[in-house]
Parts: C-alpha cells; sequence; structure tokens
C-alpha cells in the first residue's frame, strides 16, 4: 500500500511518516512545501528507506499535486498540510484561507480526477483521509460536556474556521462526487519533534535557556492532550480501516488546565534537568501571566468513543507517561532543536545542510 501524505514534514505528519515506514506498513510519499514548519530532520529516522520518497509541491499549486498523483500512484491519501498556528492566524489569516481552504480543494480536485481513472480494486479501495481538528467545534463552557462527531461546527479563530471550511469541501466532495472520504477531528497533540511556536514545546525551551514562560489569562483553559504518536496509530487506522463518508473523534483523554501543564512541566525539569540557568532558583519562578489571546477558547474536550467501539483504538500513553517521555526527548534532543531555533533547519530547504 502506498500512502500519499501532504504536510508530512510537519509535527504529525512526520510521526504519521515515521510511524508506517518504522512498521513496515506501506510505502510513503511525503508531499510538503516546506513552510516555517516544515522539518525534514524530524524524518532523519527514516529518509533513508527504499519506501519514502519526497516531493516539494505546494497544495496550492494544482498542476504540480496532478503531476506528483501520476508519478507515485497512491493508493490512499492522508492530509495533513495545513498552516495551525491560532495567534498566527489572527495577525495574518491570508495563509489560513489559501492553505487550508484552497489548498485542500485543490488536493480534493487532484485526487477525484484520479481516483477516477483508477478501475477495479484500486478504485474500490482507495481513500482520501482529511486530518482537522476539535476546535472547529468550537469551546465548550460545562465541565462534563464533550465533542462527538455530531456536535455541530463552531469556530473562533481564523484557523479554526479555515480548518471547518475544509471539512466541509471533503464531505461535499464525498457526497456529490462519491469520492471515498473518511474525517478526523483531534484534539490537542504533543510529543517529539514538536515545532517549538506551541505551548509544551515552548514552555521546555524557555525554562531550559532561563526565559518567562508566558501563560495566558489565568491559565484555565482546559484541553484534552493526544500524544503524537497515539495519534499517528489512530489516523493510519482511520484511512486503512475507516467506514467511508464518517467521522473519528480523536482524543487523549487527558483534560488539563493551561496553567497545570506548564506546572506539571517544571515539576518534572526539576527532577531530569536539575542543573538550572544562572539566577533560577525553581523553574516554576519562571511562570508569568499574559494577556489573553482574542477569542481564546474556554475547554475542549474529546469523546472518543467511537474510534475505541469501531477500530479498537485506544491511546498507550497517559498524559503523566507521555509528558515525561516528551521533556526527555528534548533534553536528548538538542541538536534537533537547535537547528530550528537559530532557523539553520531551513536550509534543508535550500538543498543544503
Amino acid at each position: 500500500m502506498k500512502f500519499l501524505i501532504t504536510g508530512g514534514a510537519g509535527f504529525i505528519g512526520s510521526a504519521v511518516v515515521r510511524h508506517i515506514i518504522g512498521n513496515e506498513l506501506g510505502e510513503v510519499v511525503n508531499v510538503d512545501a516546506l513552510t516555517y514548519a516544515g522539518n525534514l530532520d524530524s524524518l532523519s529516522p527514516v529518509s533513508n528507506d527504499s519506501g519514502y520518497a519526497f516531493e516539494r509541491v505546494d497544495i496550492c499549486d494544482p498542476k504540480a499535486l496532478v503531476a506528483v498523483f501520476s508519478k507515485h500512484q497512491p493508493d490512499v491519501v492522508m492530509h495533513l498540510a495545513a498552516e495551525s498556528h491560532v495567534d498566527r492566524s489572527i495577525d495574518g489569516p491570508d495563509d489560513f484561507v489559501k492553505t487550508n481552504v484552497l489548498g485542500t480543494f485543490n488536493l480534493l480536485q487532484a485526487s477525484l480526477s484520479y481516483w477516477k481513472q483508477l478501475e477495479g480494486t484500486r478504485r474500490h479501495d482507495f481513500r482520501f483521509h482529511h486530518v482537522s481538528t476539535d476546535e472547529v467545534y468550537g469551546d465548550l463552557h460545562g465541565t462534563d460536556d464533550l465533542f462527538t462527531e455530531e456536535t455541530p461546527y463552531a469556530p473562533s479563530s481564523p484557523y479554526s474556521a479555515s480548518k471547518a471550511a475544509s471539512d466541509h469541501f471533503v464531505r461535499a466532495w464525498g457526497r456529490t462526487y462519491g469520492l471515498p472520504v473518511v474525517v478526523t477531528n483531534c484534539s490537542n497533540n504533543y510529543g517529539p519533534y514538536h515545532f517549538p511556536e506551541k505551548l509544551i514545546p515552548h514552555m521546555i525551551l524557555n525554562a531550559l535557556h532561563g526565559k518567562p514562560l508566558p501563560v495566558y489569562g489565568d491559565g484555565s483553559q482546559i484541553r484534552d492532550w493526544l500524544y503524537v504518536e497515539d495519534h499517528a496509530r489512530a489516523l493510519v487506522e482511520v484511512a486503512t480501516r475507516g467506514k467511508l463518508g464518517e467521522t473519528y473523534n480523536i482524543g487523549g483523554h487527558n483534560e488539563k488546565k493551561n496553567l497545570e501543564v506548564v506546572e506539571t512541566l517544571c515539576q518534572l525539569l526539576e527532577e531530569l534537568a536539575p542543573q538550572k540557568p544562572e539566577g533560577v532558583a525553581r523553574y516554576r519562578d519562571l511562570i508569568t501571566f499574559v494577556d489573553d489571546r482574542p477569542g481564546h477558547d474556554v475547554r475542549y474536550a474529546i469523546d472518543a468513543a467511537k474510534i475505541k467501539d469501531d477500530l479498537d483504538w485506544v491511546p498507550e500513553e497517559t498524559f503523566e507517561s507521555g509528558l515525561r517521555k516528551t521533556v526527555q526527548w528534548y533534553l536528548s534532543n538538542e541538536t534537533w532543536w537547535s537547528r530550528v531555533l537559530s532557523g539553520d533547519y531551513q536550509l534543508n530547504r535550500l538543498g543544503k545542510q
């Protein structure tokens, strides 16, 4: 089986690529434009594998997409390419509309044209798997409510609005044109190779450098945290075994307040990195509170019963075990994150090392 994965140099995409290649589940064609969030260093464990291929292609380039399909003849499309940082979407929504909406449209058109010319079992077995976010549902104000696959959409940010639009396009192409689609909506991911602008790696690296740990508002916002390698397993299960036309919510069963996440990180660092930067007595002393993000959602929480019942998937990591693994990974992989912080990782975009 050959997987065409868009955004395969990103955080979640690279985890999926490593999972497929590392477990010999099939071949992978990684289609990535290598924007700032695309990092080929994250694929170094599998980049020399004979079953891995890389195509530097922007999903906003329809002709290039058609050429990729013609050249590689995939069996499954897993669409993960997206602009995903909420703060960036507030400051500059243009790229989010372009990539997340227009890019998805281009990929749907290329996939539809390709699928129509397939025959027999290859046509029957083809799948288009669209990977989305729980942020399309808006937020939950109660303490017991959960997002289900039937929760109405109510996006709050330009990012979540663009992802909501892309979800609707995918379902429309399934309904109108018969394209065999499945959709997943996931909770907040964390783990190895996470780009440092995101909450958990940002806090780890700031703490290691003795910098402030900025927490929005009072830190009471609640998120459901999902270890990225658990998510990668779930995505492959849905892509290969999910029922056509269905949506599956994927969550980690780990609801935590943002402040609780940061405090737990500080406790882990006290244990795992006791040699603190000069002038730092305790990591938690670095916590600072900053003005809240505009339109900040209060609570996300996923009901992942459907994927458990239909596909027998449950997360293997608890929040405590996954966070410990994450901190240990960053402590052991300074070369990876130092190249991100310095910008040297982007030399891959220029064909340099």
